[in-house]
């Protein structure tokens, strides 16, 4: 019995073996990567240098100007503050009771307007998604969020004007023998009118996301859902809902970061000095402490205190929900 060897092909034997090459880092590989991507799609990086500019010109540059709560700042004086005074101003606004007043008023509309603006787009999409008619739907969706492209001022003034003592709705509780009722000029009817109107202009907007979550959902599911005798209300409880889960956490904890920061626009074109016990919130009252009253550093300091307030809301609602549900921000 006999065994063949293949012999190495002349001027390879007693030839060291090759050695591996050098390794590059994981920071040189991703430098490189960076770089071949940005060369490659140069065009579509190149667009969004005109939002980074805008939030470095607008959003983070003005940042700086926070020093001025910790520095006595005069008008036309230094643009940083005259004099380091430390916590001053924020033991004045601590000690101040028109501002604790605000401060309830802010947690007042802020979770009056996070109970009932949140889960009513939810409802409106689940039940747009069970109408088949084609026609019917888009009238409803086209009628519902077009409030959302009129502006604050518009949708006030509908506001004020429908509301008024002479207006239609005093005119049909007088057609049902009440008495009218100054909507805009009693306190207790404020948080109503202000939700009321949060309500119309931002259901249908959202709704419009949670309507384009629900197409991602695989029929197969509802499928066998049906395979296994679910009905309708049990297929929206066990398919539907944990379908826009995700689309449902994100928008929650948005809601949740802007919870103190209360619409000021329209809180300031639909109060007025009478109803300030239940409308004043904390962005008026800085507008007014910093602009009319020209308090700059006080003002200064409340605004950082709110959003301190917001930092840490919109921190703790995407850990908690990254913990729970598995569902974050970041």
């Amino acid at each position: 019995m006999s065994t063949s060897t293949t012999s190495a092909p002349p001027g390879t034997q007693d030839q060291p073996p090759a050695r591996a090459a050098p390794r590059r880092g994981k920071r040189a590989n991703g430098r490189t990567g960076w770089r071949r991507a940005l060369r490659r799609d140069w065009q579509l990086y190149s667009l969004a240098i005109l939002p980074l500019l805008f939030f470095l010109v607008f959003r983070y540059l003005p940042m700086i100007g926070n020093v001025i709560a910790f520095r006595r700042f005069e008008p036309g004086g230094s643009l940083f503050g005259e004099d380091w005074v430390g916590l001053r101003y924020v033991r004045m606004f601590l000690s101040d009771p028109t501002f604790w007043q605000v401060f309830r008023n802010t947690l007042w509309l802020g979770g009056l307007t996070l109970v009932f603006c949140f889960p009513i787009p939810v409802v409106l999409a689940l039940l747009l998604n069970e109408v088949r008619r084609r026609s019917l739907k888009r009238f409803v969706q086209s009628v519902s969020y077009l409030p959302h492209f009129l502006s604050i001022v518009i949708v006030a003034g509908i506001t004020l004007q429908m509301l008024a003592s002479d207006g239609p709705v005093n005119h049909v509780l007088g057609g049902l023998g009440h008495d009218p009722v100054r909507f805009i000029q009693e306190p207790e009817w404020f948080r109503t009118v202000y939700v009321g109107s949060e309500i119309w202009q931002t259901a249908g907007w959202g709704t419009i996301l949670y309507l384009a979550a629900l197409t991602t959902i695989d029929e197969d599911l509802y499928e066998a859902a049906r395979i296994d005798g679910a009905n309708r209300w049990q297929q929206i409880w066990h398919v539907t809902l944990p379908g826009i889960r995700p689309t449902m956490i994100t928008l929650l904890i948005l809601n949740v970061g802007t919870f103190m920061a209360v619409g000021f626009e329209k809180v300031l074109l639909l109060y007025n000095p009478l109803t300030y016990p239940t409308a004043d919130v904390i962005s008026t009252y800085v507008y007014r402490a910093g602009v009319e009253s020209s308090s700059f550093s006080y003002a200064a300091a409340i605004g950082l205190f709110e959003a301190i307030i917001g930092l840490v809301l919109i921190t703790s609602a995407n850990t908690l929900s990254r913990r729970t549900v598995g569902t974050s921000l970041w």
